[in-house]
C-alpha cells in the first residue's frame, strides 16, 4: 500500500526544501493531497548548491525555521553548527524560491495554507 497521495498527470511540480525540522515532509504530504506533485529536496545535506534543481520544479518553496524552534520539534541539544551548515547549504535554494515560509512560530495546516494558497494565486495567473 502506497502512503503517497496520487497526482495529477499534469499537476504543478513543486520541490520543498528546508532545514530539518522545518516541516518539508508534512507540507509535502498537504501538497500531494492537494494533487500537486510534490517533494522534498534534501538540499540541507549537500554541499551541491543546486541539487534542488536536478528535480526540474515548476516552484520551488524554501521552508526556514529558527534554531529555537528546530531544538523544540526535534532535540534540544540540536547544534547550533549544524544549523548554520544547513542555512549556508540551504541559501541559493531560498534565493531562488518561488516562496519562501518561516515555520518557526506557525504550525503545519498554517504553512500548508499560505503554500496552497500561493500555489492556487500562481496558477490562476
Amino acid at each position: 500500500m502506497s502512503t503517497t497521495e496520487p497526482t495529477a498527470p499534469n499537476a504543478v511540480r513543486v520541490v520543498v526544501v528546508g532545514p530539518c525540522a522545518s516541516g518539508k515532509t508534512t507540507l509535502v504530504s498537504a501538497l500531494r493531497a492537494h494533487g500537486y506533485d510534490a517533494s522534498v529536496s534534501a538540499q540541507e545535506h549537500s554541499a551541491i548548491p543546486r541539487l534542488w534543481q536536478h528535480s526540474d520544479p515548476d516552484v520551488l518553496i524554501a521552508l526556514v525555521a529558527n534554531l529555537e524552534a528546530v531544538r523544540e520539534r526535534r532535540d534540544a541539544a540540536w547544534p547550533s553548527w549544524l544549523h548554520d551548515v544547513q542555512e549556508e547549504r540551504l541559501s541559493d535554494a531560498q534565493d531562488a524560491a518561488d516562496l519562501v515560509i518561516d515555520t518557526s512560530d506557525l504550525g503545519a495546516d498554517e504553512v500548508a495554507e499560505r503554500a496552497i494558497e500561493f500555489l492556487a494565486i500562481r496558477e490562476s495567473a
